[in-house]
C-alpha cells in the first residue's frame, strides 16, 4: 500500500501561494492522484503544505494499493447503430483482427463519416479473442472525447499514455500493459513502446498526421514502426484517414494493404461546400486580413446562433518584427531564424530553441525608438481582428501554446464542443478530427501558405489541412460551408481541394513523385551534421560526400554538402547531405558502411533520417 493524494472536497480556510499551487495542479490533471513526492514536486511547494491542505480537507489522503490492474472492459455491449457501409467495414476489420493474423488496413473515409464507430468494432473483435489493442492518436488535446466514446463502448476507460500522464500513472500503465491487465491503450506514439503482453490490433487515426514523426533524439515514423511492430507481433494495424498520406494510398493502390471506403457523411449529415474567395478581387483595408466576403459569412452564421471558425496554420501574433528605420529584423540570438511576436505573452519567442525575450521599445541594430512593427498575421493578430469586426462574439483562440497544460487545452475544446463559442480561432490543432457539432462555416484565411518553399510533401499537405479543416463544418444537421482566401484560385492544388476529386489529386501526385524518383517511388535519407564550430561540420560533411563508396555501390546518389535551411539551432551549426536511392536498393545497410569509419570529435554530431518528413 502506498499514500496518495487527490482533490478534496473543502476548500483552505486561507489561501496562499503555495496552497494555489497544490490545487491548480490537482485541478488540472482531474481524477488522477499523486505520491506526496509526485505532488510537491509539480506544484513547486514542500511537502509540509501538501500536508496542510490535508488536515485541512482540501486535499485527501488515501492509502491505495501499487499499480492497480484497469477495469475490464466488455466488448459484448451494444454498439452504436451503424449504417450499411459502416457495418460492411467493421465486419472486413473485425475479421482480420480474428484471423490473429498479420494485416494492414487503409480505413479511408470522408470527414464525419464515423471512422471512429468502425474501427471501435476491430477493437472489440481483439477483445473478445483476449488480445490487447493500442489506439494512436496525433494529439493529446483529441483523447477526452475519444476516451468517451471508448467508455461508452466497453464501460470501462482504457489505459491514456501521453506527457499529460503522471509518472505515477505512467509506471502502472506500464506494468498492468506487461501483466495484460491493460486491455485498451489510447496514446501519443511513444505508446508503441510499451511491452504488450499480447497485442492484437494497432490502430493509428489521423494516419497521415506529421506529428507521428518524431524530429529529435531517436528519429522514426510512428505510423511505419506500427505496421513493423505488428508484423513482428502478428497483430492487425488500421490506418484511418479522411486524408491518406501518400505512401499509405499507393500501398494501398498495389495490393500491399487492403482498402475500406466509407464515401458518405453518418446520418443526415453532408459534406461542406467548398468555395474560394479570389483576395485580389476583394477592398482590402491595410492590416487586416478577413475579407469582406468571409465577415458577411461570418455574421450570418452567427444571426442563425450557428459557429464559426477561422483558421490560419501560424502560431504568434506576427511571424515577423520589422524595424521601418533600417530594415532589420529581430533574430534569434542561440539560431539563424526570426523571432515571433507573441502580445498574449508580451515577448518575442524563436520557435526553433524556445528562447524569449521582451518586446523591445527600441530597434536592436540601429536604436531607432518607435519603429518595430509587426508583419504579417498570426493566430493571436487574427483573433484580435476577429473581436474589433464582432465585439458581441463570444471568441475562443485554440493554439497549443495558449494554454498552461494539455487538460487545459482539453477543457477549451470541451467547451466549444457544447456551444460555449461563437467563433473560433484556431491553427492546425482544430483540424486533426474533432467534431464541434454546431460549427458550420470554417474560413481559412491564407490558403496558399503551405504551398510556398521546397518541401516535396508541401502540394499533399496543404491538401490535407485544407480537407480536413473544411472537415470540421456541418457535421451534424445543419450543412456547412468552407471558404478559402487565396491570392492563386488557379492553383492545382486549390481546384483540386475545391472540386474534392481526391482520386485525381493523389493519381496527379504520385505520377510527378514517380517520374522524381522520391517517396514512395524511391528512397531518400536525410543527414545532419551539427557542431559549435561551423567549419569542422563542413569539414566533416566533405568527408562523408568525397567517400560515398559504399553508397554509389547500390546506386544511390549523395547531394550537399550544404547549409541547412535554417543554419544554426541553439548555437549549433548545422549542414545536410540527402541521399537518393532507388526503391528496392538496401539504403540502410549501405548508410552504416559509409558512415561507420567516421570518428566524431568534439561536439560534433551526426544524426540519420530515413524518409526525412521536414528539411529544416
Amino acid at each position: 500500500m502506498r499514500k496518495i493524494y487527490r482533490r478534496g472536497t473543502s476548500d483552505p480556510d486561507r489561501m496562499t501561494d503555495a496552497r494555489r499551487r497544490v490545487l491548480e495542479t490537482l485541478a488540472e490533471y482531474g481524477d488522477l492522484s499523486f505520491t506526496l513526492k509526485e505532488l510537491a514536486e509539480m506544484a513547486s511547494v514542500t511537502a509540509s503544505v501538501i500536508k496542510g491542505l490535508v488536515t485541512q480537507g482540501a486535499v485527501l489522503e488515501q492509502d491505495s494499493p501499487r499499480d492497480q490492474p484497469f477495469m475490464r472492459m466488455d466488448p459484448s455491449l451494444p454498439s452504436k447503430n451503424l449504417t450499411d457501409d459502416q457495418a460492411v467495414a467493421s465486419a472486413l476489420l473485425a475479421a482480420g483482427v480474428a484471423s490473429g493474423k498479420y494485416g494492414t488496413t487503409l480505413l479511408r473515409g470522408v470527414t464525419g463519416s464515423g471512422k471512429t464507430e468502425v474501427y471501435l468494432e476491430a477493437v472489440a473483435a481483439a477483445l473478445k479473442s483476449g488480445r490487447q489493442a493500442l489506439v494512436l492518436l496525433p494529439e493529446i488535446a483529441l483523447t477526452e472525447q475519444f476516451l468517451h466514446r471508448v467508455q461508452a463502448r466497453f464501460g470501462a476507460k482504457p489505459a491514456e499514455w501521453h506527457s499529460g500522464a503522471t509518472m505515477t500513472e505512467r509506471r502502472r500503465i506500464w506494468r498492468m500493459v506487461g501483466q495484460g491487465q491493460a486491455q485498451v491503450v489510447i496514446g501519443a506514439r511513444s505508446a508503441l513502446f510499451l511491452p504488450f503482453q499480447n497485442l492484437g490490433l494497432i490502430v493509428v487515426d489521423e494516419e497521415h498526421d506529421t506529428s507521428y514523426k518524431q524530429e529529435d533524439g531517436v528519429l522514426y515514423n510512428a505510423r511505419d514502426m506500427a505496421v513493423l511492430r505488428a508484423a513482428m507481433c502478428g497483430a492487425r494495424v488500421v490506418l484511418a484517414s479522411a486524408t491518406p498520406s501518400l505512401e499509405s494510398w499507393v500501398n494501398a493502390e498495389v495490393g500491399k494493404y487492403q482498402r475500406i471506403e466509407l464515401k458518405s457523411r453518418f446520418g443526415a449529415a453532408v459534406l461542406p461546400e467548398m468555395r474560394a474567395i479570389d483576395m485580389r478581387a476583394e477592398q482590402m483595408q491595410p492590416g487586416t486580413w478577413v475579407s469582406p466576403t468571409l465577415r458577411d459569412a461570418v455574421s450570418d452564421r452567427l444571426a442563425k446562433g450557428e459557429q464559426a471558425l477561422l483558421f490560419i496554420n501560424r502560431r504568434g501574433y506576427a511571424p515577423v518584427t520589422l524595424c521601418r528605420a533600417c530594415g532589420q529584423q529581430i533574430g534569434c540570438d542561440n539560431c539563424d531564424a526570426r523571432m515571433v511576436e507573441h502580445r498574449f505573452l508580451k515577448r518575442l519567442m524563436c520557435h526553433q530553441c524556445g528562447e524569449t525575450k521582451p518586446i523591445p521599445e527600441t530597434c536592436p541594430s540601429c536604436g531607432a525608438e518607435g519603429k518595430l512593427a509587426p508583419v504579417g498575421p498570426g493566430i493571436e493578430r487574427l483573433a484580435e481582428e476577429a473581436i474589433a469586426l464582432f465585439p458581441d462574439a463570444r471568441i475562443a483562440t485554440l493554439s497549443s501554446d495558449l494554454f498552461g497544460s494539455a487538460r487545459a487545452l482539453k477543457a477549451g475544446i470541451e467547451d466549444i464542443a457544447k456551444g460555449g463559442t461563437d467563433i473560433i480561432i484556431g491553427t492546425q490543432l482544430v483540424a486533426k478530427g474533432h467534431n464541434f457539432p454546431l460549427l458550420t462555416l470554417v474560413g481559412v484565411i491564407d490558403a496558399d501558405l503551405g504551398l510556398q518553399g521546397s518541401d516535396l510533401r508541401a502540394a499533399e499537405r496543404t491538401f490535407q489541412l485544407m480537407r480536413q479543416v473544411a472537415g470540421r463544418a456541418g457535421r451534424a444537421e445543419k450543412p456547412g460551408q468552407a471558404l478559402l482566401q487565396t491570392f492563386q484560385p488557379e492553383h492545382p492544388v486549390i481546384r483540386a481541394t475545391l472540386s474534392g476529386d481526391e482520386e485525381g489529386f493523389w493519381k496527379a501526385e504520385a505520377e510527378g513523385r514517380r517520374m522524381a524518383g522520391v517517396p514512395p517511388f524511391g528512397r531518400m535519407a536525410g543527414i545532419i551534421l551539427s557542431g559549435s564550430d561551423a567549419e569542422a561540420v563542413f569539414d566533416l560533411g566533405n568527408v562523408l560526400a568525397r567517400n560515398d563508396g559504399a553508397l554509389r555501390a547500390i546506386g544511390a546518389q549523395v547531394f550537399g554538402p550544404a547549409p541547412a535551411p535554417i543554419a544554426r539551432i541553439r548555437g549549433r551549426h548545422r549542414v545536410r547531405l540527402l541521399v537518393k536511392a532507388a526503391k528496392d536498393a538496401p539504403l540502410q545497410q549501405a548508410l552504416t558502411r559509409w558512415i561507420a569509419p567516421l570518428r566524431l570529435k568534439g561536439d560534433l554530431r551526426l544524426s540519420v533520417d530515413i524518409d526525412p518528413q521536414s528539411f529544416y
